[in-house]
């Protein structure tokens, strides 16, 4: 199914169109990795709504993005909570190990980091939220082994250049 037709079978599920705007960005920003502008304007027109109101749910929650970001888009809560937990520490080690600052990207694309307002998590602070996933109770160790499994399932979905490998044994 392509993305109008996911689109459509959502909306279908709700009473008015404009009640289906979030899902449908949902599944464009699933396709796309992003939200440029022309796609907030084919979910706008796939649901017949204004694009003003595309727009403002796009640019409103942190769930979604209308900029590219790297395969590991980290979210780190910087509320009360978090921050009185020590998400500022963390904060500052994280732009350290990866050699970019707040809402930056690293070069290899690997990793975008982010700082977000609140995960709705107060009793894992601090908490960073990676793709769809809550890691709470974060502490440095626990940021560095997060890292390293990250890069580690990097190298697994990427995989190696079969030009380049050698068959076991050779």
């Amino acid at each position: 199914m392509n993305m109008r037709e996911k689109i459509e079978v959502a909306a279908a599920r709700y009473p008015n169109q404009r009640s289906a705007i979030m899902p449908a960005l949902l599944i464009a920003q699933k396709e796309h990795g992003h939200l440029p502008g022309p796609v907030l304007e084919e979910v706008a027109d796939i649901l017949g709504v204004e694009r003003i109101w595309v727009y403002e749910l796009a640019t409103f929650y942190t769930l979604f993005r209308t900029e590219p970001v790297g395969m590991f888009h980290l979210q780190l809560c910087d509320n009360v909570s978090c921050m009185l937990r020590g998400s500022e520490d963390l904060l500052r080690h994280l732009e350290a190990v990866l050699g970019i600052k707040k809402d930056g990207t690293t070069l290899d694309g690997l990793f975008t980091l982010s700082t977000v307002e609140c995960l709705g998590a107060c009793e894992m602070a601090p908490v960073m939220q990676v793709g769809d996933d809550y890691c709470g109770g974060l502490d440095i160790a626990r940021i560095d082994a997060l890292l390293e499994r990250l890069r580690a399932m990097a190298g697994q979905a990427i995989g190696a250049d079969p030009a380049t490998t050698a068959p076991p044994g050779e």
